[in-house]
């Protein structure tokens, strides 16, 4: 228990400096850069969210299923191999942002161009990261975050030095991750083999193929009820939403920086036993979701009017109303997060990547439907229906992968006929 308590609480301070990192990156450019060439960056930034995944769910997601708590060789000789997978994401989608960056042109054709030269590197930093967890070496990934951290004070006022422009702002963020890259190798030993990048995928296509979708799937349909929202019930409602959620922003720190490492102890979990695995994944969706709730009854009931418009101005008049709702919405995925790590843990790719699709589909038609019935409120208590729809399909296919993991463990028994052969047997 020390030591998965070690572990969880360097996974929720690496989160919180990569949230820093965000929070200050995004600032700095709004305050330095006009609506235009922000916007352009604001693209820029969610490009690479998208690519982040795609690198998650081919090279570091099946990392941490396949070799969390494996001996020292054995993970090093995987994460040579991933690591060169994610440089390969990079360069990948990195050339497509350059091709995309000079037919477009302008300003957000520059920003997607300097953003495929720092894509390679910004994804082997992320590599890093897990790599390091699934080891349980979460003071290492720290490190790697907090020299990112420290990289980008000079680099961005570099960058706003004579005359700040949307590319100088995507350069020197991607090159303060590189450097934190570069570091994050020296701290594993570890050289990545980017010719080893076919096989991986080959060797871990079961898991990395369905990972993608899964990862795919989860931030378009976020995307997609924005989208929809702002469609039927205007760009206000869309505003009042994200004004929600930015309440409940700092408990995302802490949702984000458990998932680091929930994969690689549910794992460690199941080489213990099933037992073990659904008693685990049922206190950290337990714990998660009482903690979710806990914060969000203290904004709702002890948060004082005149703070919450401090906080967000005038959109939190219309905010407010929607705290319960997307209280509700965090703890009911809160709760499921712990179902996900253990469907990960079993390696059963299809059962949660068909679980992720159900979850997001109803989460897409709850948000969408609520909207068009009674705008963002509808929108918002919509999405809390539709999570709790999910946290009963994530465990109900937990359940269905670990009877199939102990009918598939379990030894056959003997008919009569093979009894006969085995005197031995019959004697005894």
């Amino acid at each position: 228990m020390r030591g998965v308590l070690r572990r969880v609480t360097w996974g929720l301070a690496d989160q919180a400096v990569t949230s820093m990192v965000s929070f200050v990156v995004g600032i700095v450019v709004a305050r330095s850069l006009g609506a235009v060439e922000f916007g352009a960056f604001s693209l820029a930034w969610v490009t690479y969210g998208l690519v982040v995944n795609i690198s998650r769910g081919l090279a570091t997601d099946p990392l941490a299923v396949r070799f969390s708590g494996v001996p020292r060789p054995v993970w090093k000789t995987a994460v040579a191999s991933s690591s060169g997978m994610a440089i390969a994401v990079g360069l990948a989608t990195g050339a497509i942002c350059v091709a995309v960056g000079l037919a477009i042109g302008g300003r957000p054709g520059a920003a997607f161009v300097a953003l495929g030269v720092v894509l390679p590197g910004l994804m082997l930093q992320d590599s890093w990261r897990f790599a390091f967890f699934a080891s349980g070496q979460g003071g290492k990934a720290f490190l790697s975050d907090i020299t990112w951290a420290a990289a980008l004070v000079p680099l961005l006022y570099l960058a706003k030095y004579d005359g700040p422009s949307v590319t100088k702002f995507v350069l020197a963020w991607g090159a303060a991750g590189i450097f934190a890259a570069l570091v994050s190798g020296l701290q594993a030993g570890i050289v990545p083999r980017l010719f080893r990048a076919r096989q991986w995928f080959g060797q871990h296509r079961d898991l990395g193929l369905r990972y993608l979708a899964e990862n795919v799937t989860i931030s378009g349909a976020y995307q997609l009820k924005m989208y929809g929202l702002g469609a039927f019930a205007g760009i206000a409602a869309v505003g009042t939403v994200r004004g929600g959620e930015m309440m409940l922003g700092p408990f995302f720190i802490v949702l984000s920086g458990i998932g680091l490492v929930a994969v690689p102890e549910a794992a460690r979990m199941l080489r213990r036993s099933l037992k073990a695995l659904r008693v685990f994944c049922l206190l950290l969706g337990s714990a998660q979701a009482l903690a979710a709730l806990a914060w969000g009854l203290a904004l709702v009931l002890a948060l004082p009017h005149a703070w919450g418009h401090a906080v967000l101005g005038e959109v939190w008049d219309s905010t407010e109303p929607l705290l319960l709702p997307a209280t509700l919405s965090v703890m009911f995925a809160s709760f499921y997060t712990g179902a996900s790590a253990g469907l990960r843990a079993l390696g059963v790719a299809k059962r949660s990547l068909r679980a992720q699709l159900w979850a997001s589909a109803a989460y897409l038609v709850g948000g969408v439907g609520g909207g068009i019935l009674n705008g963002a409120l509808g929108s918002a208590w919509g999405a809390a229906a539709a999570t709790f729809v999910g946290a009963i399909v994530w465990w109900r296919y937990l359940g269905v992968g670990i009877h199939e993991r102990r009918h598939d463990t379990e030894p056959e028994p003997v008919d009569a006929a093979h009894r006969e052969e085995m005197p031995e047997m019959r004697s005894t």
